[in-house]
């Protein structure tokens, strides 16, 4: 056999080979190469629909690789300094819970910051974990949360030391990094596994002058969101392992929810932007960040925005600072994020990453071009001359710390009530609210209701922010325990 390097792609030269072979097809899918769905088809494409296949003995099994997808997966985990790597067609929503179900059963604890993705909550819902939540900074100027500092681990650590996992977001969706080696150190010493949710850290494993990677830290498990700055389809994503991992049982933990028919136009697309960021990451991200720190420096010039950066590093709480993150501060110009996102697309035709009540995030890739960076700062300028107004009755706060009373687990499944926003103070909710994206929950099972939080609920919904996680579409009424 010959051996393989970062230049291969086997299932993406799998499924060329495939299709070269003819196959009448008796299987499943039923669109039959898209025979059978010819709208479908001529709106994807006939090469999109010949390689919607199921698995089969020359296309491997994602479930259980012996082959081709095997063989990637060793890439891959090469290309990531990893001992192994797993793909995930679930999202990183699923890479998230993976690692979690592998590091906690039920009663278990694990550390992990209060500003963690909704996919992180779910875990512990799944299952019966015990979060002990480190409710990390703020920065009052941004609203936003920062990382968790090194001594607030080390308080949780020797408050919980039977706790089996630390949980941190390398980095936060804002670009905000922890000191990452310093708490896998702590949590290593203390005989606990470190998992690293690092879904909009892919490009710090290809490019220069990024912060620390989780395998280069010395992490256990990390889950990487390819599709977002790797160039892989949605919903694609990698899990990396190190050395200590018990990769067999990690397999069986992901079959727990990992589906039987995995895409393999999602797996094919890891395979291919793989190799592309093996070969031609350093280029890439070289590319990505000149343009995020145009674009920074530009919109800085306009006057009211801030576009932040480096500067924001304290050696702590902020570590370090992801450059190709194009974070917005928009309060000053009098406009929530969440306006400057509507007005960009509304007005503008541009389609942000997010906007919250503080903050917007454009998301910068090799896939943009110059101009594209000029019409967003001219459309920014433009928000600004022609809908800016003074900040006062804007809210400040983005984060707003949450007081646990019981465990999400517990609460989720609890006999609950539905009850008006008003009159919904003092109560513990049973249900997720949070704006999307970011996906971070305002309330998450378990958690207090406060005014504040009622207050801010409000808000977000008055400026269009998207509100999901209730059982009520108009978050009108939130379900708490009876």
């Amino acid at each position: 056999m010959t051996e393989l390097s970062q230049v291969n792609a086997p299932i993406y030269e799998a499924l060329r080979r495939f299709r070269r072979m003819r196959v009448v097809p008796f299987d499943v899918p039923g669109h039959k190469r898209g025979r059978g769905n010819m709208e479908l088809t001529e709106f994807l494409g006939e090469d999109c629909m010949n390689v919607d296949v199921n698995s089969m003995k020359p296309l491997d099994n994602l479930c259980h690789p012996v082959s081709v997808i095997k063989d990637a997966e060793m890439l891959a985990a090469q290309a990531f300094g990893a001992a192994n790597a797993f793909f995930m067609v679930g999202g990183t929503t699923s890479a998230v819970q993976s690692m979690i179900m592998y590091a906690c059963k039920e009663g278990d604890k694990i550390i992990m910051p209060r500003n963690v993705h909704r996919s992180a909550i779910n875990a512990l819902i799944l299952t019966g974990a015990v979060p002990v939540y480190v409710n990390p900074d703020v920065n009052k100027q941004l609203g936003i949360a920062l990382g968790m500092s090194v001594s607030q681990v080390e308080q949780a650590i020797r408050e919980n030391p039977d706790a089996k996992a630390i949980m941190v977001n390398n980095p936060t969706y804002y670009g905000i990094c922890s000191d990452l080696r310093r708490i896998t150190e702590l949590a290593h010493a203390h005989g606990m596994l470190v998992l690293v949710d690092e879904a909009h850290g892919t490009h710090f494993y290809f490019g220069d002058n990024f912060p620390v990677t989780a395998m280069a830290a010395g992490a256990d498990i990390a889950s990487v969101s390819m599709h977002k700055s790797g160039g892989s389809l949605t919903q694609s994503s990698f899990l990396l392992m190190g050395e200590k991992v018990n990769a067999d049982y990690m397999r069986q933990v992901i079959n727990l929810t990992q589906t039987t028919s995995a895409s393999y136009l999602l797996l094919s697309s890891l395979d291919i932007s793989r190799k592309r960021l093996a070969l031609s990451g350093k280029e890439i991200f070289a590319k990505t960040v000149e343009m995020a720190e145009y674009a920074r420096s530009e919109i800085n010039d306009i006057g009211g925005y801030y576009a932040y950066s480096r500067e924001l590093i304290n050696g702590d709480s902020i570590y370090d600072f992801d450059v190709s993150k194009l974070s917005v501060f928009t309060l000053p110009v009098g406009l929530a994020g969440i306006e400057v996102y509507d007005l960009l697309r509304d007005e503008y035709d541009i389609q942000i990453e997010f906007g919250d009540i503080g903050n917007i995030l454009a998301y910068i890739s090799v896939g943009d071009r110059k101009r594209d960076i000029e019409r967003l700062i001219s459309a920014m300028s433009e928000i600004k001359r022609r809908f800016g107004r003074t900040g006062a009755d804007m809210l400040s706060h983005e984060y707003i710390s949450p007081v646990v009373t019981e465990a999400p687990r517990k609460a989720f499944y609890a006999e609950k009530v539905s009850v008006p926003l008003d009159e919904s103070a003092g109560k513990v909710c049973t249900e997720f609210v949070m704006c999307y994206p970011p996906g971070i929950p305002i309330l998450a099972p378990g958690e207090l209701i406060t005014p504040e939080i009622i207050e801010y609920i409000k808000y977000a919904k008055e400026k269009g922010c998207q509100m999901t996680g209730t059982e009520d579409i108009n978050i009108e009424r939130l379900n708490v325990l009876k």
